[in-house]
Order: structure tokens, then C-alpha cells, then sequence
């Protein structure tokens, strides 16, 4: 039987109504990553999705949003020491975690308190 996936299409995550700026703040000017169009029928629901390469986070409204402490997206960076000097200069706190030997990672936490690792590539 063939392998039944390729790749992982895009992460979702969720953030509170009517914060798309701070979104595009953290995700466009902080990761790098380019805003992209929402097809106009999910535009009318709000958030906001960004690319980078073949990686897509998508932000979706939730109105009773609870920000994902736990489950996260897991992001292999081209330039590791780079973007965790400029996120800690702009005052994002940047976690260390060397619990999985011979794997440099941190975790840093968007604007609504969701979790994103990110790996040395």
C-alpha cells in the first residue's frame, strides 16, 4: 500500500476576533512569512493566512478563542540563530528546550498565546 500522504497542506490556528493586524505584525514582520488572499467566501469570516516556502499557517476567528498551549506546529528554520535574534529583539520570549538530544529547538508563543517550536534546521 502507497504511503497515503505527501505533506502536511497548512497548520490552523486560532486567534480572537478582530486581531488580524497583530497576526500580520507577529507572522509577517516578525517570521517573514507573506500574507496570502483568503478565497473571498472564508475572507468574510476574518483571520488571516501566511506562507513561507511550502509552509502555510492559517489563523481562524474563533469568538470563544482559547489559545493552543499544548498541540503547536513545528517549524524547521534556514537560518535558526538569525530569526531567534531578531524575535528576542523584539521582545518575544524565546524558550530553549534540549529535552530531544542532538536537536537545537526552542518555543516561542504568537500574540494569543498559541505555541510554535521552532527547529535548527
Amino acid at each position: 500500500m502507497r504511503d497515503p500522504f505527501s505533506a502536511i497542506d497548512h497548520v490552523q490556528l486560532a486567534m480572537p476576533p478582530g486581531e488580524e493586524d497583530r497576526a500580520r505584525a507577529f507572522y509577517g514582520r516578525m517570521l517573514g512569512m507573506t500574507e496570502v488572499a483568503k478565497p473571498p467566501e472564508l475572507a468574510k469570516r476574518g483571520g488571516c493566512w501566511f506562507t513561507c516556502g511550502r509552509v502555510q499557517i492559517h489563523l481562524g476567528v474563533e469568538s470563544e478563542f482559547r489559545p493552543a498551549r499544548k498541540a503547536h506546529p513545528a517549524l524547521r528554520c534556514v537560518d535558526y540563530n538569525a530569526l531567534i535574534t531578531q524575535l528576542r529583539a523584539d521582545g518575544v520570549t524565546v524558550t530553549e528546550d534540549q529535552s530531544i538530544p542532538e536537536v537545537r529547538r526552542c518555543h516561542i508563543v504568537d500574540p494569543f498565546g498559541n505555541r510554535i517550536e521552532l527547529i535548527h534546521e
